[in-house]
């Protein structure tokens, strides 16, 4: 994992975030409702001790946190996690964030009741050995039967048919229409791909202002990340699809073996 260009991609996106959303707040409320769904059916209602490890600009931290959870947020983009701490103060939430790498979680044992990492964010680390600290991290911070949520895109598919890209996205914002798409480079391996994520936002005019931001991640099929959360620590691991869990990836559930 090269952490300087992956903050600078996220340092660089977390203004911009927001726009890939029809609406950010609907996308937060409806998130956060999946995700603590799953989390009730495993721990009961709550409220519980939560820590996002990949909070970005806090899509899953604040909806959580407005639904009453304790959430503490962290990533390894300061400017990203400090938005995410000024957005849900806006809307009336307590998120305390940090800026800090997954791998090196800067937390005591066993503190949270879950540890959530979405968006595909475990996907930046692109060797095995740092999928294991990412791993090994998450279940120390967790106590003896928390539940760790995990949500990846649909690689055992991607790796099948090596999409050149996804579909684009456009949202309509208070500043207009936006275009966000990107393009994907796989590598030889056949595993990981780069990513150039662009944005098209209003300019003066008629004009587009195009801002692009590139990354790698590696494509982890559910057989491997399955392999690496059991020897992580972890029981009882289940994958739930979009088609029955509502969330708009893959979600992977498993409780901290004690």
């Amino acid at each position: 994992m090269s952490d300087p260009s992956v903050r600078a991609f996220y340092d660089a996106l977390a203004p911009d975030y927001h726009r890939i959303f029809a609406d950010w707040d609907v996308s937060m409320a409806h998130q956060a409702a999946v995700l603590g769904a799953l989390v009730r059916e495993d721990l009961g209602p709550g409220p519980h001790r939560v820590l996002d490890c990949s909070c970005g600009i806090g899509t899953q931290a604040i909806g959580l946190a407005l639904a009453g959870h304790r959430v503490v947020g962290s990533d390894l983009s300061p400017v990203a996690a400090a938005r995410a701490t000024q957005e849900a103060a806006a809307r009336g939430a307590v998120l305390p964030t940090a800026a800090a790498d997954m791998r090196r979680l800067p937390f005591v044992s066993s503190v949270f009741d879950v540890v959530v990492c979405a968006d595909n964010s475990l996907a930046h680390l692109l060797t095995a050995p740092d999928v294991e600290a990412g791993l090994a991290g998450m279940r120390r911070v967790l106590r003896d039967g928390g539940l760790l949520v995990l949500t990846l895109r649909d690689y055992d598919e991607m790796r099948r048919t090596r999409p050149g890209a996804p579909p684009p996205q456009v949202s309509e914002t208070s500043e207009g229409r936006v275009i966000t798409f990107q393009l994907w480079q796989w590598h030889q391996d056949g595993e990981r791909y780069d990513q150039e994520y662009f944005q098209l936002v209003p300019g003066d005019g008629d004009d587009w202002v195009v801002r692009v931001r590139r990354t790698t991640s590696w494509a982890l099929t559910r057989s491997q990340l399955t392999e690496s959360v059991t020897a992580a620590g972890f029981a009882d691991v289940f994958w739930h699809d979009p088609a029955s869990s509502g969330f708009y990836q893959p979600v992977l559930t498993a409780r901290a073996a004690g």
